[in-house]
């Protein structure tokens, strides 16, 4: 007997997804608010961005986690009682892509931000095409019209042509898409600070005919369907994400497909096809941002348990007597590696607490692998060291600064691709850059690009003074592109990049034309060796920091790595001396960040990182032996 679908209509699954910095977490507060989720008291109230609660997605204005709450909709279009909005709030940078692969498979329906002015970009492309491969129905809200330089006639369009020519492309791929009803889309007209919406579109830089968020929760109602259920299928529900709490130890975040799930019983919990039986002991619901007791989960629900501690992202709880196991999620593959291990510095170890030892470094990256579907880490053949595979420069230089402020000392190597051989030949993996620069940039920038092996698509002049220009480049030509890229565009430049699949090894790239300066010696820079050395180099340490042997100090004007001795002392003698303005007349030196370190690298080069430091260094300390080394080299030994 087959079972009759049913829907859950006093619920709605959405995801707010969009690229990065079009507004997504500020859309989130406003319906958060205006829907009285915080309480009258609340400590959250003028908060802003309270859904990005870790530092650094503070620091940095960006999303790096998938995050859900629960907003109950109490408004005018609620005409049959309270509906709960299960929202999830997405990452937009494209590093972090296996987030929004674990947020779609939670949702029944998708609102797509893009920003007024910037219109679509790369990771739009990503998560529509992901929306659209779920089946997923979309809705369009333009933000941000507010915005002086908007343009919203054309981003509506833009987004209207990508709509359809990813439908077309995925038209083969994916059967059930209906091409024709995909130009349908719903379209909304926001701004997410001002907390307005309206199906009306505004004048340029003007705010929505509206001052409340209504027409969006309407058209939520309208267009994201209920969630469907068998109602007489047996328990199913999937593990989406992980998180842990300090009294229940780790938690899975999971939605429930079908059937009931209840505190205190018995489930079956399939792990990578084993099937094992467990006890709920705790489970929990979202009220806005805070997770509450609650004793049942329905279809369509988004919950957590507690209480297995093994569980990871993909397995299924399911019915004891009914083992029904769900599919795993599907990730991308990684592009880009990286080896991280111990640090093994002269200067290793000098505060006290710090974790050094290799087991701990791993059992840390073990951790991240059970929370983080898209990081791979593997065997290297060394007991302290490891390769870890990630999406993207960002997403392993976030997990490095987060082992940073933990508390480990450990040694990142320079970022790598992840290559694949297909049909005999080697092939890695491409990138489509999307670049907004000023119109005088134009010709440094394709230069640029055609240096690192760029290919350029199309190019676009809006009018603006402002060029936008696509590129199709190996993803190694954008390793240590970025600081190269602000540094020729003074800042002003906007650069954007999603993957583009796998094509033949595109030939030997030259990133970086500066050599290295290093020092020759362990002891303590000075400002009389910095004031005779600063003409021919950048430097990277204050006087009175210690340097060791092999330890980079500087960039060097020429192409050559040079050795210098950055500890030499003045000779003392008994004639007064005019050098009490040596301070004032030292270029002050530039501070790499941990991002810019590990683009800086060469190959023969490594980034020492701890909680206090991060140093550049040759793998290699010893002068002698690096020399001996090239020397082979050049002999082609």
């Amino acid at each position: 007997m087959t079972s009759s679908l049913t829907h859950r209509n006093d619920l709605r699954n959405v995801a707010i997804v969009a690229h990065v910095d079009h507004g997504k977490t500020t859309l989130v507060d406003a319906m958060l608010k205006q829907t009285h989720t915080f309480g009258d008291h609340s400590v959250h109230t003028d908060e802003d961005r309270v859904m990005d609660s870790n530092d650094l997605e503070r620091e940095k204005g960006i999303t790096i986690l998938a995050k859900n709450t629960a907003i109950r909709y109490e408004g005018e279009h609620a005409s049959d009682g309270p509906i709960t909005i299960n929202v999830v709030d997405t990452p937009g940078h494209a590093d972090f892509g296996g987030e929004v692969e674990r947020a779609l498979s939670m949702v029944d329906g998708v609102v797509l931000l893009v920003d007024s002015s910037e219109g679509p970009l790369p990771q739009t492309r990503f998560v529509l095409r992901k929306a659209l491969e779920a089946l997923l129905p979309v809705i369009l809200l333009v933000n941000k019209t507010d915005r002086p330089d908007a343009r919203i006639d054309e981003v509506v369009g833009e987004a209207h042509d990508l709509l359809l020519g990813l439908a077309s492309d995925l038209s083969d791929d994916v059967p059930d898409l209906d091409v024709d009803s995909i130009l349908d889309l719903p379209v909304l007209y926001a701004s997410g600070r001002a907390g307005a919406a309206s199906t009306n579109k505004p004048a340029n830089g003007e705010l929505p005919d509206n001052d409340n968020l209504e027409p969006l929760f309407q058209a939520i109602l309208e267009n994201i369907p209920a969630p469907k259920y068998e109602a007489d299928a047996p328990l199913q529900a999937h593990v989406t994400n992980l998180d842990s709490s300090p009294f229940l130890g780790r938690l899975a975040l999971l939605r429930v497909h079908n059937g009931v799930l209840k505190k205190g019983e018995t489930v079956a919990w399939v792990h990578e096809g084993e099937t094992r039986t467990v006890r709920i002991t705790e489970l929990l619901e979202t009220k806005g941002l805070e997770r509450v007791p609650t004793d049942s989960a329905g279809p369509g629900d988004i919950v957590a348990i507690a209480g297995i501690e093994d569980i990871t992202i993909g397995d299924t709880i399911a019915d004891l007597n009914d083992v029904r196991p769900l599919p795993q999620i599907k990730i991308d593959d990684p592009a880009i590696s990286m080896t991280i291990g111990t640090n093994t510095s002269p200067l290793v170890g000098k505060v006290k607490g710090h974790k050094l030892t290799a087991r701990m470094l791993k059992d840390r990256l073990d951790r991240e692998l059970v929370g983080n579907v898209s990081i791979r880490v593997l065997d290297i053949g060394r007991p302290d060291a490891w390769e870890v595979q990630g999406r993207g420069e960002l997403q392993l230089a976030i997990l490095i600064e987060n082992m940073r402020r933990e508390g480990f000392e450990l040694t990142a190597g320079k970022p790598q691709v992840v290559t694949k051989e297909i049909d005999g030949k080697k092939h890695e993996p491409f990138e489509h850059a999307t670049i907004d620069v000023p119109e005088e940039f134009l010709g440094a920038i394709t230069q640029l690009m055609a240096n690192r092996k760029g290919r350029m698509d199309s190019m676009e002049n809006h009018g603006s003074g402002w060029v936008r220009m696509e590129f199709t480049i190996p993803a190694r030509g954008l390793i240590g592109f970025r600081s190269e890229f602000m540094t020729l565009t003074r800042g002003t430049g906007i650069v954007n990049s999603i993957a583009a699949g796998y094509q033949p090894w595109a030939g030997m790239i030259t990133t970086r034309t500066n050599g290295s300066i290093v020092a020759d010696r362990a002891g303590v820079a000075t400002p009389y060796a910095m004031m005779a050395l600063q003409e021919r180099m950048t430097f990277f340490v204050d006087p009175t920091d210690e340097v060791y042997e092999g330890m980079v100090v500087g960039e060097n004007s020429r192409a050559d790595d040079m050795d210098v001795n950055i500890t030499k002392e003045k000779k003392l003698t008994n004639m007064r001396s005019a050098s009490a303005d040596e301070l004032e007349r030292l270029t002050p030196p530039r501070q790499l960040t941990l991002e810019e370190s590990l683009e800086f690298a060469r190959d023969d080069e490594c980034v020492e990182v701890t909680p206090e430091k991060i140093r550049i260094r040759k793998i290699e300390l010893d002068s002698n032996l690096r020399a001996r080394a090239t020397a082979r080299a050049k002999r082609g030994e």
